[in-house]
């Protein structure tokens, strides 16, 4: 298999990261959404305007996952003001892992989970955090398994449907300082 590479995106990126997400999105919740909320959810999240807005936010970052020049997943992470929920000044949010659904299992979550870890230790964040929906069993997995635990929950909107994400984060220790 050829090697998974990051790169960020930029707004010339767009149509790409557009595509990337609505098609992630909808493989990842379709089955257990109602198709009305899935299209409101779709036409308005990943409108060119708020991607767009999203690309501008100094304090967000997009990366996508590419093989062999083919986009397979995509990463945001945030940070500050741009976060979903107030935390402690130094933290980095992770607010979207995806991955195309025929990619599940090559390890592209893995690659891009330790692209955000790295970025909140080059960032000397206390700890890297993230909502994730509470019947998303495999992600809720995932997470545990590179450490992360629950430490509260908030409202995720899904076109009418008010859903319960489960917070969960991971301590980062810190590196001494220099003498």
């Amino acid at each position: 298999m050829p090697p998974i590479t990051i790169t960020p995106v930029g707004l010339s990126d767009l149509d790409r990261l557009q595509q990337i997400g609505r098609q992630t999105f909808f493989e990842t919740f379709a089955a257990s959404n109602s198709e009305q909320n899935m299209q409101t959810y779709l036409a308005e999240g990943f409108s060119k305007e708020k991607l767009t807005a999203a690309l501008l936010e100094p304090h967000s970052a997009f990366y996508f996952a590419e093989m062999a020049g083919r986009v397979i997943g995509y990463l945001k992470v945030n940070t500050g003001p741009a976060q979903t929920e107030q935390q402690v000044a130094h933290t980095l949010e992770i607010e979207r892992i995806y991955v195309l659904q025929e990619f599940h299992g090559h390890r592209v979550g893995q690659v891009l989970y330790e692209h955000a870890l790295a970025l909140a230790q080059q960032a000397q964040a206390e700890y890297l955090w993230l909502g994730v929906w509470e019947e998303n069993v495999r992600a809720i997995r995932f997470y545990e398994k590179n450490g992360f635990v629950a430490f509260g929950q908030h409202v995720f909107t899904l076109g009418d449907d008010e859903q319960t994400d489960i917070l969960m984060k991971l301590v980062l220790p810190r590196t001494p300082s220099p003498v």
